[in-house]
């Protein structure tokens, strides 16, 4: 698991994909800290098992699936990216509940400065905007951001001077894809009242035959 609070941003230093999977080799420095082999760390909001590691860099595979999912086949040699270890059961909660597994992605539309802050604006499938709620959470590129403003066929986030700084976010332009996870909590709610639905539907059709029943026909 993971809160959407990028530790650094790190580079890629090798890319290798063969078909539909390959491998990732980056460069980093804090998240190499107290890893090991077997941990996870989130790249650009992508939930990745290290498989090597030297003294700066570590190295994930990469499924079909992930690629599928996300936007990590995009990446070249000297990428940024963000990066985000596991969440320690001894940290803080600064974000929100982050997977690390992508729900798909976005196309950044435009960016509209106010002040001290950008907002940025990011197209999306009907399938991934029904899940956004004003003032609740998305993770964009593995960020944890607020969502200020949604309609049908976008949304947009407000990123402060900090958040600009520490991440990848502002590098981008117009017409670049980020990866997206929608709050996993409303992903529960969704199936929950989805299988609700479907019972009392089943139920409802029942009692139609048990009364079509009693009544003879």
């Amino acid at each position: 698991m993971f809160t959407g609070i990028i530790e650094e941003t790190g580079k890629i230093k090798k890319i290798s994909l063969g078909g539909k999977s390959g491998s990732l080799e980056i460069n980093a420095k804090k998240v190499l800290e107290g890893t090991k082999t077997g941990d996870s760390i989130a790249v650009n909001g992508v939930c990745l098992t290290v498989t090597g590691m030297t003294s700066s860099s570590f190295t994930a595979d990469v499924m079909a699936e992930t690629l599928r999912r996300s936007s990590l086949g995009s990446l070249s040699t000297g990428s940024c990216v963000n990066l985000e270890r596991a969440m320690a059961a001894n940290g803080r909660f600064g974000g929100h509940i982050v997977s690390g597994h992508i729900d798909g992605t976005g196309t950044i539309s435009r960016f509209v400065r106010e002040e001290n802050a950008v907002w940025v604006h990011i197209k999306a499938s009907s399938e991934i905007l029904r899940l956004i709620v004003e003032k609740g959470s998305i993770a964009i590129d593995g960020i944890s951001l607020t969502v200020a403003l949604v309609n049908e066929s976008e949304f947009a986030v407000s990123v402060i001077p900090h958040t600009a700084e520490e991440t990848t976010l502002l590098l981008k332009k117009a017409g670049d894809t980020v990866n997206l996870e929608n709050d996993i909590v409303g992903k529960y709610v969704e199936k929950l009242l989805g299988i609700q639905k479907k019972s009392e539907t089943s139920d409802s059709a029942k009692d139609d035959k048990f009364l079509n029943w009693l009544g003879g026909e």
